[in-house]
């Protein structure tokens, strides 16, 4: 277990982290690394995502955009409590905004950030209760192998293990939304019922 202080020198490492400069420039958007760091040691929830967006990029903070809003109508938090860095920890399969290709698509998140930072960063959340795994990258990274559809539409046994897979809250997935009405139905319930045990005071 990390004491607090190895976590913060972790976070400050991270932040300073420069290795996908020249993957960042070569992309359509030519940006430069701009890590967006959301995690303390205290943590109870942790939500795993792909990478930020143009949006978050800008900001700095994580899910400030319309994904953020559909992924807090989920979890059943409101905007104080999901980014309460006392119980909500948010850690990417990338930190940084992977840029878009030239049709204008996001680039999936490059797994060199993973490797190098994510088995760390997990090692120093001793007090998590409950993991969201959201998005392929991080489904198939706490879960395994597998098309995400398949892991999300066998979320109750992953739900008894602790962690609920999720499909990315992108409009993209609207489609897939409407043709699973159980998801709405039977798994956000759930999910907001188990958010809210996971930050119970102890």
């Amino acid at each position: 277990m990390q004491a607090p202080q190895h976590l913060e020198g972790l976070a400050a490492e991270i932040r300073a982290c420069r290795l996908c400069a020249p993957r960042f420039a070569a992309t359509e958007t030519h940006h430069e690394p701009r890590p967006v760091v959301w995690f303390a040691p205290q943590a109870r929830l942790l939500i795993a995502g792909q990478a930020p967006g143009a949006r978050v990029h800008a900001s700095g903070k994580p899910f400030t955009d319309p994904s953020g809003d559909r992924l807090r109508d989920w979890t059943g938090l409101s905007e104080a409590e999901f980014y309460d860095l006392n119980r909500v920890a948010v850690v990417p399969m990338a930190f940084c905004f992977p840029g878009y290709d030239a049709k204008g698509s996001d680039l999936p998140p490059p797994p060199l950030c993973a490797a190098t930072w994510r088995a760390r960063v997990m090692a120093g959340l001793p007090r998590l209760r409950l993991v969201l795994a959201v998005g392929g990258a991080a489904v198939r990274w706490h879960l395994g192998p597998g098309p995400v559809a398949a892991h999300v539409g066998n979320w109750r046994a992953h739900a008894a293990r602790g962690t609920f897979p999720l499909p990315h809250p992108s409009w993209r997935n609207t489609g897939w939304l409407k043709r699973n009405p159980w998801f709405e139905a039977e798994l956000v319930p759930e999910l907001q019922a188990a958010v809210r045990a996971a930050l119970e005071d102890e």
